[in-house]
């Protein structure tokens, strides 16, 4: 295990999540068959450009996606969507997930450095059990900074009170990865390519 490592923030959809699947996310794939919403006009209607609002914590994604339902007629509550969206979005990924329990085994501090915004984020430390998988749960719509925007990045490392070049931030964004690194980040910019290289990365 690398010793020069004193924290690792992992994105969540992604890298934890195993949710996209070429630039998409799968959970929409049968919520016609299921709900009746049309999935493209859904996915266009709701991750609009306002969406970045939500993400940052300044739309509320409930009335947000309420809006959109109402707009369309679909006769359904936006919470029934959201319940629907969060279980069928939780798709762990085996191999990061058990990187990340190997690692609570070394005594590595491990937080979760995502572009969610609350609500979301409740589910991802409450439902999905990554509350007790890491220190904490650094979330865009909290902190009302998005990734990769530097703040969000000094936000996290002063929170852990530790400098920038003894965090590893694994993500599979290339923009994320590159701006943590001008701050100093290590950084892991995880693929479906270079996967299988992070454990050797770690040193496991």
């Amino acid at each position: 295990m690398r010793t020069d490592i004193k924290a690792i923030a992992w994105d969540f959809d992604g890298v934890l999540n195993r949710n996209v699947v070429d630039g998409r996310f799968v959970w929409s794939d049968t919520i016609e068959e299921d709900l009746g919403i049309p999935a493209r006009e859904f996915q266009e209607g709701v991750f609009d450009s306002r969406f970045i609002d939500v993400i940052a914590g300044k739309r509320d994604l409930l009335e947000h996606v309420q809006c959109w339902l109402d707009l369309n007629d679909c006769g359904i509550d936006a919470g029934a969507v959201l319940e629907y969206w969060f279980i069928k979005d939780d798709l762990s990924d085996p191999l990061t997930g058990g990187i990340m329990d190997r690692l609570n085994e070394l005594g590595m501090k491990q937080v979760i450095a995502t572009n969610n915004e609350h609500r979301r984020a409740a589910y991802i430390e409450n439902k999905a059990g990554y509350g007790s998988r890491v220190s904490s749960v650094f979330a865009a719509g909290r902190m009302g900074l998005v990734k990769p925007a530097p703040e969000f990045f000094v936000h996290v490392s002063e929170a852990l009170r530790l400098p920038p070049q003894s965090i590893l931030l694994i993500d599979d964004s290339a923009a994320n990865t590159r701006a943590a690194d001008a701050l100093g980040w290590d950084t892991f910019h995880f693929t479906d390519e270079s996967r299988e290289h992070l454990a050797p990365y770690l040193g496991l």
